[in-house]
């Protein structure tokens, strides 16, 4: 690499933008109806001058998509003429106004554009044809930190962070956030789960999927609620306390009842793949630190009448053998029990244990909605408004997804297809916004369009393409 004999030069009449993909999102955004959805049914703004609702929502959404970070970076985007010429705006919304808006929001109108953007989600699911066999829907609470001094409604969480603590109720087999509700941050991770997981099924249901399965860690056993959504169908695997009188119980169990648990992966890569050097356990072991190791695992299970239920539910006891080694001496060797409630009764053991640990990709998701996307950041100064910048950053992610789903898929290539959807529907947020948005295009107004004149390659850009030509 060398420096010598670089110059910079500002184009006279050439107008470029390094993000060309967007282009492709804002004509799968007028695709799916979500502008005319927000128009109609936000009602946020009484009067829209100069900017209606989905301007300012998609400002937010877009910013993101670009490779912005913050609220600040917008102000990098309204001052570039070629990027007004891409969307097709006299001006966008400063971040200051986007901060204002977001302001405007109550706690009705955050569920009115959830319901919005999950009505628009619905049809996608359709169209893609992914809205069939089992819904799985996942749960889980997350911190968002802040340092902010005078952000309302945060407070100190369990683990001494001051901040908020959202709930996000999400489909695993896309991989979105289906409902974001934001609260104090030293609310527990299970409050108001119902209600909400209640509007999920709704939503899976009226996509279209024939069965819904809830899933989630021991905080979302509401034993209040279980009759309910084993009332009207629901299946759920959630996980549940290993209290003294559980691991009694499981102690009790006939040895011969227990079976031997083999993982998936462990029968998938049994004769095939070689095992790599445990790198951390040689450490552990050359300077003498206690080392707990598994040696194996067996399951079992028992019958279990929850103390606010009605009715008696199906427990699977997971018993882990771990001895505990310090150098080249063996300590000792003791069992730790997990256990799972199921209304399932037909799932073998090893299925239970399988959509319980399945659950736990969500972390991937939050994750990504925190540290790619940047959605669950608190920028505001309200919990309302914070919360209605969740949902709407949360967007520039199914955005994403949607570009994933709509691909077209051909009879005669469907396998292949499949998995190019996949991956782009499983692909980390900041490796798409690098392959399929940021891509160096020249922007040319001409009569009633406007042409993107793409100035380099990505191997990605015949995805792009097919999008295009889809949409």
């Amino acid at each position: 690499m060398r420096s010598s004999g670089i110059t910079y030069e500002v184009a006279e009449r050439c107008h470029a933008v390094s993000c060309g993909g967007v282009g492709a999102i804002t004509k799968l955004v007028d695709h799916v109806g979500l502008v005319r959805a927000i128009n109609d049914r936000l009602n946020i703004l009484k009067v829209a001058r100069p900017y209606q609702d989905s301007d300012h929502v998609l400002n937010i959404a877009l910013n993101l998509l670009c490779g912005g970070t913050t609220l600040d970076d917008i102000e990098i985007r309204r001052n570039d003429a070629a990027f007004l010429d891409a969307v097709g705006a006299r001006a966008i919304p400063d971040p200051t106004t986007a901060g204002d808006f977001v302001r405007r929001f109550d706690e009705d109108a955050v569920w009115r554009l959830m319901h919005i953007v999950n009505d628009v989600r619905t049809g996608v699911w359709q169209r893609s044809a992914v809205a069939r066999g089992t819904a799985r829907i996942d749960v889980d609470g997350s911190i968002v930190p802040t340092t902010g001094e005078c952000k309302q409604g945060m407070d100190l969480s369990f683990k001494g962070i001051w901040g908020y603590h959202p709930l996000i109720v999400s489909l695993a087999n896309t991989g979105e956030p289906l409902f974001i509700v934001n609260r104090s941050g030293n609310r527990p991770s299970h409050e108001g789960a119902p209600h909400v997981l209640d509007h999920a099924i709704a939503v899976c249901r009226r996509a279209g999927f024939e069965d819904v399965l809830l899933r989630g860690d021991t905080d979302f056993t509401m034993s209040q609620h279980l009759d309910c959504w084993d009332d009207v169908g629901v299946r759920f695997v959630f996980g549940y306390d290993a209290n003294p009188t559980f691991v009694e119980r499981a102690e009790n169990v006939h040895p011969n009842e227990y079976e031997l648990l083999v993982r998936k992966a462990d029968r998938a890569f049994s004769s095939t793949r070689a095992k790599q050097p445990r790198v951390k356990e040689e450490v552990v072991n050359e300077r003498g630190y206690l080392n707990k190791r598994l040696v194996t695992e067996d399951t079992a299970e028992f019958e279990h009448k929850p103390s606010r239920a009605k009715k008696t539910y199906r427990i699977v006891a997971l018993r882990k053998f771990i001895i505990e080694e310090r150098g080249q001496l063996t300590l000792g060797g003791h069992f730790r029990y997990f256990f799972y409630v199921t209304n399932d009764r037909k799932l073998s053991h090893a299925e239970v244990i399988g959509e319980a640990n399945g659950r736990c990709n969500q972390e991937n998701l939050i994750e990504q909605l925190k540290n790619g996307v940047r959605a669950l950041h608190a920028p505001v100064n309200t919990l309302n408004a914070n919360w209605a910048y969740m949902v709407i950053a949360s967007l520039a992610w199914a955005l994403k997804v949607w570009s994933g789903l709509l691909l077209p898929i051909s009879a005669r290539w469907r396998e292949v297809h499949e998995s190019e959807r996949d991956r782009i529907v499983r692909m980390d947020f900041r490796t798409f916004v690098q392959r399929f948005v940021l891509i160096p295009a020249q922007i040319v107004r001409t009569g009633r369009r406007t042409i993107y004149r793409l100035l380099a390659w990505r191997p990605d850009l015949p995805y792009l393409f097919r999008l295009l030509d889809a949409l």
